[in-house]
């Protein structure tokens, strides 16, 4: 005989409020609404990488908080990312994080990641629609700028 555990998995709902952001993601500012509405992003003194998980129709069907780091990193790897998109029964997502030096222009890692998470969800059959990073009073945006 063998002793086998059987096990399930369970998406558990922290907290449930309204919000003033838009039902559907049709562009980066959307993304950044809900960076700064829902996760207060622009005020965190550390980076806190987000996902925003999507349906087919581009509604969002989640937000999470998946990292908090140091005032200028922020540790991810896309099992992390992609275990919460596959939860929500995600078609997409949207990666967010802040900087807490107001520059919102990516680093290195940024880039990597980002290729990273692009290669995952392709594989994944999950689109990465975009990756912004929030500043003071502004942001970037993977997608405005070609990269995605």
């Amino acid at each position: 005989m063998t002793n086998i555990q059987l096990l399930k998995l369970k998406v558990v709902k922290e907290k449930g409020a309204r919000y003033d952001v838009p039902k559907k993601v049709t562009c980066p500012d959307d993304i950044k609404k809900i960076a700064i509405e829902v996760l207060e992003l622009d005020e965190q003194a550390e980076e806190v990488l987000a996902l925003v998980t999507l349906d087919t129709k581009l509604k969002v069907t989640g937000v999470f908080e998946v990292s908090r780091g140091s005032i200028n990193s922020s540790i991810v790897h896309p099992r992390e990312i992609f275990k919460r998109a596959m939860l929500v029964n995600a078609s997409s997502i949207a990666i967010l994080h802040n900087h807490p030096s107001g520059d919102p222009k990516p680093s290195k890692e940024d880039n990597k990641i980002t290729r990273r998470l692009q290669e995952a969800g392709n594989l994944l059959g999950i689109e990465l629609i975009d990756h912004v990073i929030i500043g003071d009073d502004s942001y970037f945006s993977y997608k405005e700028h070609g990269i995605i």
